[in-house]
């Protein structure tokens, strides 16, 4: 079997691009370092960044079926709050004031219906010309069957839905450079924790997987892909920490790696499933495409989302 044959293997029972999805996750992983090595508001903005790309891609996701999304409010919201999660004095009051702040303002905007331009139903056609008709004839919005209809309500539920999954996880990535004097060691293991539970999950689902952990969601998903997500992100949690604690910490706190470990593997695997789920019900591919071999925004930081309250949590709980 030549490079080339080899190559073909490994994407097909990944289920991606590798080539692709090494370098742009070395070059993500890049970016990152850089804002942290500048200056951690810089990584605050730049999380306000990639959320609000993640906003966009669902405004058009949820487009394909017919339901809409106010982008606008719910980025200026959103974006509102995670920074003053982050500046203001009171971080967790002006985190829970800003949230209900959101919900207040953009749930009467998802009852309007005003488009500007083409770019929107660009953005869909593009979307639906992309997708794969077996997916498609899935989807609870089968278009085979009728065409997309949404009530105003139904656009209320994904609003809120977009505020929870959206604003208010990438909350929990800003809460722990808030308090326990480490930003930097905190927001790492927010950020890289989950994504090694992922590369540990590739692998091992890739080498090893014969157990399938939730065959119709997510096909590629098996039992040992998960026990080696928990291990990879309990690698990576004794790495954070042997470079961030003295051994006065070690002593008393080292246990709690292992836990973070196990907590990223579960809740970051949940995290992957849930997104599978909302894909296939929309019978979508990919959330987006702007991360080549990735996906969209969306499928590279699902499980970074999903963990980032379970991180926050234990960080708090235990005075790191």
């Amino acid at each position: 079997m030549n490079e080339h044959d080899q190559i073909d293997t490994i994407n097909k029972r990944t289920g991606r691009n590798m080539p692709q999805a090494v370098a742009t996750g070395a070059l993500l992983v890049a970016i990152i370092l850089a804002a942290l090595a500048i200056r951690i508001d810089v990584f605050v903005f730049l999380i306000v960044l990639f959320m609000t790309l993640g906003l966009w891609e669902l405004r058009i996701d949820f487009a394909t079926v017919g339901l809409h999304i106010p982008f606008v409010a719910l980025a200026v919201c959103s974006g509102a709050t995670m920074l003053v999660t982050y500046y203001a004095p009171w971080h967790f009051a002006a985190m829970s004031l800003g949230m209900m702040a959101t919900i207040v303002l953009t749930l009467p905007a998802s009852t309007a219906r005003l488009s500007f331009g083409t770019r929107v139903p660009m953005a869909v056609a593009r979307k639906l010309s992309a997708s794969d008709a077996d997916i498609r004839r899935e989807s609870s919005f089968n278009q085979e069957k009728q065409a997309p209809k949404a009530s105003r309500l139904a656009n209320v539920g994904v609003t809120m839905f977009t505020v929870l999954y959206i604003e208010v996880l990438a909350c929990y990535l800003i809460f722990p450079l808030t308090f326990g004097g480490h930003p930097v060691a905190h927001a790492c293991m927010s950020v890289f924790l989950p994504a090694l539970s992922d590369t540990g999950g590739l692998f091992f689902g890739a080498a090893f997987g014969r157990h399938k952990l939730s065959p119709r969601i997510s096909p590629k998903k098996s039992y040992e892909g998960l026990a080696g997500s928990m291990l990879f992100a309990m690698a990576g949690a004794f790495a954070i920490f042997a470079c961030t604690y003295d051994a006065s910490r070690w002593a008393t706190h080292w246990w709690v790696p292992i836990v973070a470990g196990v907590l990223v593997g579960v809740v970051g695997t949940y995290g992957d499933l849930c997104a599978s789920m909302i894909k296939r019900d929309l019978g979508i591919k990919d959330m987006g495409h702007l991360l080549k071999g990735h996906g969209g925004v969306l499928d590279r930081v699902d499980s970074i989302l999903m963990c980032a309250p379970a991180i926050a949590l234990l960080l708090f709980a235990t005075g790191l």
